[in-house]
């Protein structure tokens, strides 16, 4: 619309805040930066409560405090929840205002999913948030709703029926083909392993080649549709998963390409090798199945946050591997009374032992026959149970946390698609 001063004034909760047209227009937060947009007073008031021309204030009978904590995540980019004030009711302050859960820092985000997880999901409605679904968006879609028309729009619903497969029932159907062809591929990864399965290759050769060509056609697809629909096309390639599924897809075509150059057998020197190597690597499509399955994402999840965890665990079990391997050494065979035990020849024979032993495996293959080392056995294996359980009860926190932060986004997608299929 076109606005009759310069400075535009708004009015929350009675605080008023003074702006350039300007600095409305480019506003981080969705709702305000929509005003700028409107064509009519009616448009205007959609977005606001009320709007006085001559003084060009605009009134949103809101939660004042709150959009006083609103501002300063405008300001310096952290959001925090208000003392004293409920947490629920300050996400639908978030909501009403164009910002979603994620732009929380991770404190305050998970105390509102465990206030959500103890209420249950369904006690914060739509008309509660008094926002439509199409405004609950990512902080990645800070885009206004009114420029995404035409291509954009079409883009975006690409991008989230193959990157989310809970945001809609067409992303659903997808996510089960594409998981139906992981585990075709993986049968016939299996099955080409088998004693006969060369004999039944050679009968039905070419059904083979069909279904293997189909399965490869459709990962091909689907990897290059993700990609040109990818925001930003960087950081689509650095993603692990679209790294995978490149590694998963390669060699498929490196092997086509090998039996156009006449190298087609399994005999034949390095390059049956590679081949072999090459077919065998098909296993990690199953690493696809993350996308559509909670645990395997809570597990990848936990590995990415509790990485510090994982090389302090791995550095208790080296340090505990070079000593007790060494004593193990010295007295199963470097002493050399006369009962030299030739399976501690070394210490990093000894060390094969040593891991076995922390881990309470204990295969059999190797094992102490001095008193020395019968005692030595005994106190590794209990400090193994000690070291290896002290960094694992982190992880497990960090495990728990990571899978109810997830199902609490995958309950929230639910809930989308429930209201998309009412509609």
């Amino acid at each position: 619309m076109k606005f009759g001063k310069s400075i535009c004034v708004l009015n929350v909760g009675g605080t008023r805040y003074a702006f350039t047209r300007e600095v409305i227009r480019d506003f981080p937060l969705r709702r305000v930066s929509r005003l700028h947009a409107c064509a009519t007073e009616k448009e205007v008031l959609e977005l606001c409560d009320d709007y006085d021309r001559d003084r060009n204030e605009f009134f949103f009978d809101r939660h004042a405090q709150a959009f006083v904590f609103i501002m300063l995540y405008v300001r310096s980019g952290k959001l925090r929840f208000v003392p004293g004030v409920c947490e629920l009711s300050f996400y639908t302050e978030m909501l009403y205002w164009g910002l979603e859960s994620a732009h929380l820092d991770s404190c305050c985000q998970k105390r509102l999913d465990d206030r959500m997880s103890d209420i249950g999901l369904d006690s914060l409605s739509e008309g509660d948030i008094w926002v439509s679904a199409d405004e609950s968006q990512s902080p990645e879609e800070s885009v206004p709703r009114t420029a995404l028309t035409g291509r954009a729009r079409w883009l975006e619903m690409m991008r989230k029926t193959f990157e989310e497969p809970s945001s809609s029932l067409a992303a659903q159907l997808l996510a089960s083909v594409s998981v139906i062809f992981v585990i075709v591929s993986m049968i016939m990864l299996c099955a080409s392993t088998l004693p006969d399965w060369d004999t039944a290759k050679r009968n039905t050769v070419e059904e083979h080649r069909i279904v293997e060509a189909v399965c490869i056609g459709w990962f091909t697809a689907e990897c290059i549709v993700r990609f040109l629909v990818a925001k930003d096309k960087w950081e689509f390639l650095r993603r692990p998963l679209n790294i995978i599924d490149v590694i998963a897809i390669t060699p498929y075509y490196v092997t086509m390409a090998m039996a156009r150059a006449g190298m087609p057998g399994a005999g034949l020197g390095v390059a049956g090798v590679i081949l072999r190597v090459l077919r065998m690597m098909r296993v990690f499509w199953l690493m696809k199945l993350a996308r559509h399955f909670l645990g395997l994402q809570t597990l990848g999840l936990t590995l990415r946050r509790c990485y510090r965890e994982m090389v302090m665990l791995m550095v208790f079990v080296c340090v505990a591997m070079a000593i007790y391997s060494s004593l193990a050494q010295l007295l199963e065979h470097g002493l050399d009374l006369g009962t030299q035990n030739h399976d501690y020849a070394s210490i990093p024979a000894a060390a094969w032992w040593v891991i076995i032993s922390m881990t309470t495996v204990g295969y059999g293959d190797v094992y102490p026959v001095t008193i020395g080392g019968r005692v030595l056995g005994g106190m590794c294996v209990v400090s193994g149970i000690v070291l290896l359980a002290l960094p694992i009860t982190f992880i497990y926190h960090s495990f728990v946390q990571c899978y109810h932060e997830l199902k609490v986004r995958s309950a929230r997608y639910a809930r989308s698609l429930s209201a998309e299929m009412l509609q």
